[in-house]
């Protein structure tokens, strides 16, 4: 299943639109680079585009058995799984280089768009989740507080 879900929470200031699994190549974490419709207007390709593959090459990386993680894990494995708490595995160094790019694709590129990324592993690695907001809403909301404010 690849593709977009919409959830409209319009009441709330913001609409979501989610970047579902790509499994067609398998279960390895891939997300579909499926431009959705709901973000015409809002972000170019381009930028779209970089996020989804980026995401996706560090997600591979992340995943790929390689003399590192052959090593780290014989060494945990020996020192009865102990290393693991005193060491950040590689996987978790790529999980937190993942989170780095989000936050610096957000503060450049996303939020001066009024969307925000929200970071993978906070749903399980099951979706990305983008949040457009409601301009409306937001303005709205913001004369309501100004108006309670006086």
């Amino acid at each position: 299943m690849s593709g977009t879900a919409n959830q409209d929470n319009a009441s709330h200031g913001y609409k979501k639109v989610f970047i579902q699994r790509d499994y067609t190549e398998g279960s390895g974490v891939k997300f579909s680079n499926k431009f959705p419709p709901e973000l015409e207007g809002l972000i170019d390709r381009q930028n779209f585009e970089h996020l989804i593959t980026t995401l996706n090459n560090i997600y591979s990386n992340a995943e790929n058995m390689s003399t590192t993680t052959f090593c780290e894990s014989c060494f945990a494995c020996i020192s009865a799984y102990l290393l693991y708490a005193c060491i950040e595995t590689y996987y978790q160094k790529c999980m937190r280089k993942v989170a780095a790019f989000i936050d610096e694709q957000n503060e450049t590129v996303w939020i001066p768009r009024g969307l925000y990324v929200t970071d993978p592993i906070t749903r399980g690695l099951r979706v990305i989740e983008i949040t457009i907001a409601d301009k409306d809403a937001q303005r709205r909301a913001n004369v309501n507080d100004a108006e309670a404010h006086k």
